[in-house]
């Protein structure tokens, strides 16, 4: 299995995964044209794309969703909330496969289990991603980490986990009280010592490689978020850290 991120945090958020001969994203927030200059940077095409699954209905999310889909006649997977939450960004598509959260979904060579995520959107999940050898788990946008995420990923060869803000510079930075909150809530975003407490429940001798994803540009930097993990990466020292760019993807990323 190899892997992706295309780009992660406001302005956009996209996950290209392959194994076998199929190839998904997990949400689709950029412009079809975005999305294709991204898949071309890392050598692959909108023509081996078979499904977008999405986690919710967020615009950051699923901006390029309708596009891509109507352009090259993928299937869409998504839970009712998310597509009822979505329906005026994504407008028609002919290929909607609704599933409920707990569902596994079986797409070509990968086997996808949703799961629930805490967040101010109708019904958001995170997937567990396997093609029967190894497994990617992705986790963003929730602000608590609850025990049915640290279940499911607790066995993952690879993570994608939100470290969404450093709460000083969030504190001091220009959000207005209001939004702050928000992002603080239990509905809002991890910040980097809540994501590093989560990894730390969740590394294991078999982790490979964690992507630190959905970084606020305004309110976190790559260096704040990677000192807070360090300690970890520090006591697991086979894990890989990465961190995900809100504006070019990253290498693929082989799971062996």
């Amino acid at each position: 299995m190899r892997f992706s991120v295309l780009g992660s945090g406001s302005r956009g958020n996209s996950v290209y995964i392959e194994s076998g001969k199929t190839a998904i994203l997990i949400d689709a927030g950029f412009s079809g044209k975005e999305i294709e200059r991204r898949l071309a940077v890392i050598g692959r095409s909108t023509d081996c794309l078979r499904a977008i699954c999405v986690t919710h209905e967020h615009r950051d999310h699923v901006g390029g969703v309708g596009v891509l889909a109507r352009r090259c006649k993928m299937s869409v997977w998504a839970n009712e909330g998310t597509l009822l939450g979505s329906e005026g960004i994504i407008k028609k598509i002919d290929n909607i496969r609704e599933f409920e959260t707990g569902d596994i979904l079986q797409i070509g060579d990968l086997e996808l289990r949703s799961f629930s995520v805490m967040h101010d959107s109708a019904d958001p999940v995170g997937y567990i991603i396997s093609n029967g050898e190894k497994t990617l788990g992705y986790c963003t946008d929730t602000g608590y980490a609850t025990h049915l995420m640290a279940k499911r990923l607790s066995a993952c060869d690879g993570l994608i986990l939100e470290a969404n803000h450093d709460p000083d510079l969030l504190r001091m930075g220009p959000y207005p009280l209001q939004l702050q909150q928000r992002v603080r809530s239990r509905q809002g975003h991890l910040a980097n010592e809540e994501s590093a407490q989560f990894l730390q429940d969740l590394c294991h001798e078999k982790l490979q490689c964690t992507v630190l994803a959905h970084l606020s540009e305004t309110n976190n930097t790559p260096q704040h978020a990677l000192r807070a993990v360090a300690p970890v990466a520090k006591a697991w020292p086979q894990m890989k850290l990465h961190v995900a760019d809100q504006h070019q993807p990253l290498p693929m990323i082989d799971l062996g």
